[in-house]
């Protein structure tokens, strides 16, 4: 027997008119009711590695992060895909590594690349989802205004870069930053002041962005429970600890800079190639930042270190509101609930600050996922995870069919995983990072990790390459690309396996007077 769902909001009489034909196809257009009915609660926060309590960073404060982590699986090994906002978060909603479909800037915009995608959240809507967003998501800014199409209300868009005392921002005025993440003046952003890379007034959590995102997923929560028999997909965007690291005092206070640990290694690795090195770069757009890393003095690591702390602390509070509420809702006996870091963060390691790399500090990410029924309290796996991972996961947790595009598909599903810490559905996790025409595409082991610095087609006598043995090494002091010539071709052997990146899409350029 074929049973239709009748299509919402038409009156029976009208179409009660229409042919049978077309009244068919009305009804089979209509999306699915999900079986399983698991709602999905999917927390990004940026720029977020694992400097947490629950991956043994002391220094941390961070109780319900640690605690949401205790509720499920915790991942140990996991990887972004690239390391910059934009191409990451199009990595975790496409399931597609960005050397296969050339998003790797962040002012590309995906609809111009692949008008017909579907991301995660529109194949969740296919299935009968409620799909809605809030605060940082896909990346807005730099030209690009993120993917309305995604998702079935309207996002609720809040700042990025944020400040509450006049003297970061020379009295109000529009800061470089500023400019970059709200598209305004792109083509004189050099010319503009630059904002304070840290602040902390005596204020309230709502004063600033993720408290008001908070609030916002409180309330959707709220009127999800009260919207019975459609499930959700709510995706909560935070954007700290990402720059500037603006947060109230009494997050700063939890931490004594005097104990946070400074970087043990600054400089580049003995031996690597200067493609992969960096210095400056967004940092650099921040007052009181000087140009060059030897300038930098103590009191100014100690205090970029100790706003990376406390704004990880601020929005750890902010995720234990979010999560308070589906707790009291009664919703997480039947909600998937996903932490998501979009990549890591360098602290003046290997003399490196932020990201845009592919080092270990600016790739690796915290992961966890609770799944009703499936997963384990405080367990955790050291399988390879990316980025393009959760696509997959998510669906097959929600009883969903596999993503199949039509962009490509690179991720794999962890349910096996998360069943059994112990199952191991690949050895190894891939990420790159482009700089100009040449690309560094790495393969990261559990030991090892191996980049591969080389314009896409050239001979591959032409290419440079970076190995790390993080069990001997985990500082990253010394390129061993020369000592290790039989792990050095097992790697290269896994990379061969991964087809040439693709050229990068056609990105905006800021058009004079913008």
């Amino acid at each position: 027997m074929l049973v239709l769902e009748w299509p919402a909001g038409l009156n029976f009489l009208a179409v009660s008119r229409l042919p049978l034909p077309l009244l068919l196809a009305i009804c089979l257009s209509q999306p699915a009711p999900c079986a399983s009915q698991l709602n999905v609660l999917l927390i990004l926060v940026d720029d977020l590695k694992p400097a947490l309590g629950c991956y043994g960073d002391k220094q941390a404060k961070t109780p319900n992060l640690d605690r949401l982590a205790a509720r499920g699986m915790r991942f140990d090994l996991a990887y972004c895909n690239q390391a910059v906002c934009a191409p990451s978060r199009f990595t975790l909603m496409l399931g597609s590594h960005s050397s296969a479909t050339g998003l790797y800037g962040l002012g590309n915009k995906l609809r111009k690349s692949f008008p017909h995608a579907i991301t995660m959240p529109q194949h969740f809507a296919k299935h009968g989802y409620r799909t809605e967003s809030m605060g940082k998501i896909f990346h807005i800014g730099h030209g690009n205004e993120g993917d309305p199409k995604s998702f079935s209300v309207p996002h609720f868009h809040d700042k990025v870069i944020e400040y509450l005392d006049p003297e970061s921002t020379e009295g109000g005025k529009l800061t470089r930053e500023e400019a970059y993440f709200t598209n305004q003046q792109l083509g004189k952003i050099h010319s503009l002041p630059r904002g304070a890379a840290f602040e902390s007034p005596v204020a309230k959590d709502e004063d600033y962005a993720d408290g008001r995102v908070a609030k916002e997923a409180i309330k959707r929560l709220q009127a999800a429970k009260e919207r019975k028999g459609t499930p959700f997909f709510m995706a909560v965007g935070f954007v700290r600890p990402h720059l500037p690291f603006s947060a109230p005092k009494k997050y700063w206070d939890l931490h004594d800079p005097l104990t946070l640990p400074l970087p043990k290694f600054e400089d580049h690795p003995t031996g690597s190639p200067t493609i992969a090195h960096k210095r400056a770069g967004e940092i650099a757009m921040y007052k009181p930042v000087p140009r060059k890393n030897e300038d930098y003095t103590e009191e100014l690591k100690r205090n970029l270190i100790h706003g990376y702390y406390a704004t990880t602390s601020f929005v750890d509070a902010q995720v234990g509101k979010v999560v308070a509420e589906l707790d009291r809702l009664d919703l997480a006996k039947n909600t998937i609930i996903v932490l998501w870091g979009d990549h890591g963060f360098h602290l003046g390691d290997l003399g490196i600050w932020t990201k845009h790399t592919n080092y270990e500090q600016a790739n690796r990410i915290p992961i966890f996922m609770v799944a009703p029924g499936v997963t384990k309290l405080r367990s955790s796996t050291k399988q390879l995870a990316e980025s393009v991972d959760m696509f997959p996961t998510i669906a097959e947790l929600a009883g969903l069919p596999a993503p199949s595009g039509p962009q490509p598909i690179s991720g794999k599903s962890l349910v096996p995983v998360l069943k059994d810490p112990n199952h191991r559905v690949r050895g190894h996790a891939f990420h790159c990072y482009p700089r100009g025409k040449t690309m560094g595409r790495a393969i990261r082991t559990e030991r090892y990790r191996m980049v591969e610095w080389k314009k896409p087609g050239a001979k591959p006598e032409s290419a440079k390459y970076e190995l790390y043995d993080y069990q001997e090494d985990p500082l990253e002091r010394k390129n061993l690309a020369n000592a290790h010539p039989e792990v050095l071709a097992t790697l290269k052997a896994t990379l061969s396996k991964y087809p040439e990146a693709v050229p990068r899409a056609t990105r905006r350029t800021p058009k004079k007077g913008d």
